[in-house]
This record gives C-alpha cells, structure tokens and sequence, in this order.
C-alpha cells in the first residue's frame, strides 16, 4: 500500500517565501514522489543515501504509524541522533504526525538532557543504534516511554517496525499554529515560523534544483540545521552532509560531488 498522498508546493528558481498555506511536510516533500530515485540525501557519517521517493516513504510511514501508536497531536518526540540523516527522517515523521521535535545536543551531559525531556514532558525518543545505551538511560532518568532506534539495540523499538505497519492518514495541521520544532535553547518554532527560516536561509543563496549543498554542521541542536536540509529538499537539491571533515576531506568531497553550495562555521552558507 502505498504511503500517505500530500499536497505539493512548487518553488521554481525563485527565493522561498513564507507560504500562507501548507505543513512542513508539504513544502519539504510535496514533490518527491515525482522526483523519483534522483539522490535527495547522502549521509557520508552515517553511510546513508537516500533518494526522494523512499525519503517520502520513509518519513510518511513513520509519520502514520507514530499516529496509529497513538501519539497525541502537539506530543514532544526528543530527537538524540549524531547524524544528518537521522536526524531529517526523525523530525520530518515526528512533524507529519502532528508532535513537536525537540532538538537534543549530543555532546551534552546525559543529566542535562534528561532533565530537558523532563521539561517539555517528551514521552518518546528517537534515536541512532551508536546512541540506544545512552537514550535508554535518559528514558530511565525521564517521562520517556518509548525509545525509537534507525538500528536494532536492546530495549528500543526498531524504526524499521514502523515503516512495517499499515499506513493511515496523516492529521490535519494548522501551519500556523502548529509546533514543529524545539530548538536546543528552547525556542519552539510553529509549521510557519520554521517556514519562515527556511526563506530566511534561502535568501542570500536563492537554491535551484541543479545545486548540490554540502551541510557541515554538526546535528548540535541548532535548528538551521533542519531548516537547511529542508529547503534544499523543497527545492530538489541533492544534499550531502559531512559534519566534522577536515579542510581536504570537505575539498574533495566538493569535486566528487560537484558541489555548488556548502555550510560555513558561524552558520553561513556560500556559493563555490
């Protein structure tokens, strides 16, 4: 059967502007399924590659089956992963189903994010199979009732048995007063406001669908990051996300990818 339909938004070569209209998921992936197997996302950390049909498959299964496990609309999902492609499978579901994404920090100290899951009352956690120990312990230590893993780990719930379920329909959002996102400061972000950053990135760099954008930021909890990979998805980029490489490995990333856009420390974004 195949996964939920959704709207599509087309952005042509024009900057993306905050829509008056349309979900997160909407303008993300409304036209994924008519892109096909053209490569959406290459994870070279996490050793991923996804292209747009089965990233729309993905994330609107998980989506359905989060809401068919009873998830509340409005529910805080933590989101504890350490790679790029996870973390945009993760909280593209979690925004489909109706929760709250809430950016957690990797590197922060398990006390701290605990009481962070504590703090926005987060009753599931998605997480990375390098990352399970650590989640289940922060379960332990919080409301948490389900932990999620992309990889099998003890006491977790494998993603994949999510995307096995029998898809049903996606709610019905309201962009405008919806939250989508929790950012690691606390900043929570609605459908439009995370819109609304995603036109705010794309204004000095105007994304066309022949660009190829080299994501370095690590997934620390800073919402741009999300935002980024987002509008380049909206757009029909191919992404490639390679946090943490050294000055030659990015550069020779870029001639192997034919990179025409990549990510600067400080959150800038420029053109090669």
């Amino acid at each position: 059967m195949p996964p939920p339909a959704i709207a599509s938004y087309g952005h042509g070569m024009m900057p993306l502007t905050p829509p008056a209209t349309g979900t997160v998921l909407q303008h993300v992936l409304g036209r994924a399924h008519e892109r096909g197997d053209r490569p959406a996302l290459v994870d070279l950390g996490g050793g991923v590659m996804y292209g747009y049909r089965r990233l729309l498959s993905d994330v609107t299964r998980a989506a359905s089956a989060l809401v068919r496990r009873g998830a509340p609309r409005g529910q805080a999902v933590g989101v504890y992963v350490g790679t790029v492609a996870f973390q945009t499978v993760a909280v593209q579901a979690t925004i489909a189903a109706g929760g709250c994404a809430v950016l957690l920090a990797v590197g922060a100290q398990e006390c701290e994010t605990a009481r962070r899951l504590v703090d926005v009352d987060a009753r599931m956690l998605i997480t990375g199979p390098d990352l399970a120990g650590a989640a289940v312990r922060l379960a332990e230590d919080s409301r948490v009732r389900q932990v999620v893993s992309f990889g099998a780990a003890v006491d977790t719930v494998a993603f994949r048995d999510l995307l096995d379920m029998e898809p049903g329909p996606l709610p019905v959002l309201d962009p405008n007063t919806q939250p989508a996102l929790t950012a690691v400061d606390g900043q929570v972000l609605t459908h439009r406001d995370l819109l609304g950053r995603m036109a705010e990135l794309d204004g000095g760099t105007v994304l066309t669908e022949s660009d190829v954008v080299l994501v370095t930021w690590q997934p620390d909890g800073d919402p741009d990051l999300p935002a980024l990979v987002g509008l380049a998805l909206g757009k029909g980029c191919l992404v490639v996300a390679a946090p943490g490489g050294s000055g030659a490995e990015l550069a020779g990333t870029a001639h192997d990818f034919g990179v025409t856009v990549i990510t600067l420390p400080g959150g800038e974004i420029t053109r090669l």
